[in-house]
């Protein structure tokens, strides 16, 4: 290494963002609110509580406050943060007269995201992974580090625009099938439907076929998640190929990719560093959640009112993207307003070292999870009700927030976080913090 690169280190805690940081561990925090279905259900119960769980009771309550408030909004924050980081590590390199240097590191600190995506799925056994997506979306990340805000947002926009056209291409495509489906019951003999109707038929059921998990396949998953390590390696290999392939292609683009563009926006706009006005963030506050909230309810009503039913999930699924986003900009707004006030600073430098300790952190709720509800382990899954699944997520919290900060005052990173930089820069990074005596 040159002397220029040995300067380009990791980021100091001097050099560190506070309300970003707190942001970060609210996030980081709030998404096991919603992983924590996948860490002790069937794959399909993280969208309809009838599969398995319960939908009745503190149940029903446990899932329409999911749907309402936290779904798809800490994963939005997540992603957005993951923008900013891009942002902050290569402007400060670059202002330490780095060079062709920071590309190298950059590209080569996403690239070992990706790795440790794909160990996380296959190997730690979450399914729900999301450092795979960030590892690849984050390559096409490093040309928008000047880009302006506008043409930012307009970015964002616009592949949030196609993702809420494709859900509505697919809404319309399902609904044809449905109605295929329901002409093929007018047939007496299945050797007289016309081709084009069988082939909607089939495909319509084969959707509810997934969908509606059959309980013979419910119990099946189930029975595999209590066998030991291996045997679950194999039964959630074809699960994650799917959603590091298929699925996060098929979706991430228009939402990993668009709230990692939007948050660059946001740190550039002064947004998410708490340097608006608390009059701005009220604002920020009453509009999201107006407009977010609003929609989020429309969804909600939908689907309650046709019991959970396969149409409900994918009409719904129209308007997913607005009503998460609004929600998003009101927890932002409320975030922020929470750092900018002097007031719970325990509860605030707790969540800035979970925040500081994201990928630790992150990958610690896959370990517990794994340990409580998997064969591995406890064999819990499937045995919880969804709204007892929350004990678990609370008592995480609970044990995150009381040991970070405890972790950081002794050693300077996280232990993830050191070995990712270490890769990152090709040289051990100092780990131990000099405590003066």
């Amino acid at each position: 290494m040159n002397e220029t690169t040995n300067q380009l280190g990791p980021v100091t805690g001097a050099e560190r963002i506070r309300s970003l940081d707190v942001l970060r561990g609210v996030a980081l925090l709030g998404i096991l609110l919603m992983n924590i279905t996948g860490f002790g259900l069937v794959f399909w119960a993280y969208v309809d509580p009838t599969i398995q769980g319960g939908s009745e009771g503190y149940n029903l309550y446990a899932w329409v406050m999911n749907n309402m408030f936290f779904e798809g909004t800490m994963r939005a924050m997540f992603s957005m943060l993951f923008g900013v980081g891009m942002v902050l590590m290569t402007s400060r390199m670059i202002n330490k007269g780095g060079g062709i240097e920071v590309a190298d590191i950059y590209y080569r600190r996403t690239i070992w995201l990706l790795i440790f995506g794909v160990i996380h799925g296959y190997i730690i056994l979450w399914t729900g992974d999301i450092l795979f997506a960030y590892g690849l979306y984050g390559l096409f990340l490093f040309p928008f580090r000047n880009t302006s805000p506008k043409k930012l947002i307009m970015a964002a926009a616009i592949l949030t625009l196609i993702g809420v056209a494709l859900a509505s291409y697919g809404y319309s495509k399902d609904m044809k099938h449905l109605e295929q489906y329901t002409m093929a019951q007018s047939y007496e003999n299945e050797s007289d439907i016309p081709e084009d109707i069988k082939e909607g038929k089939e495909a319509w059921e084969a959707l509810v076929t997934e969908m509606k998990t059959p309980e013979e396949k419910v119990l099946e998953d189930t029975e595999s998640m209590h066998k030991g390590y291996f045997d679950i390696v194999l039964f959630l290999a074809p699960v994650n190929r799917f959603m590091q392939s298929t699925f996060n292609y098929d979706y991430n683009p228009w939402d990993i990719l668009a709230m990692m563009l939007l948050g660059i926006a946001l740190y550039k706009l002064r947004v998410i560093t708490a340097e608006l006005s608390y009059k701005s963030y009220l604002i920020m506050m009453v509009v999201g959640y107006g407009i977010g909230l609003s929609v989020n309810y429309y969804e909600t009503m939908l689907i309650l009112n046709d019991n959970f039913s396969v149409p409900s999930f994918h009409k719904a699924g129209r308007t997913y993207a607005i009503g998460r986003i609004a929600v998003s900009f009101g927890h932002i707004g409320l975030v922020m307003i929470f750092c900018k006030l002097n007031i719970i600073v325990f509860l605030k430098n707790s969540l800035a070292a979970v925040g500081r300790m994201a990928l630790t952190n992150y990958i610690m709720h896959s370990v517990i999870c794994a340990i409580i509800f998997t064969g591995v382990g406890f064999s819990m899954f499937g045995k919880l009700q969804r709204y007892e699944l929350y004990y678990v997520v609370v008592s995480i919290w609970i044990f995150q927030l009381i040991v970070s900060p405890i972790w950081l005052k002794y050693y300077r990173f996280g232990p993830l976080e050191w070995m990712w930089r270490s890769l990152t820069y090709k040289q051990i990074q100092p780990f131990k913090r000099q405590i003066s005596k």
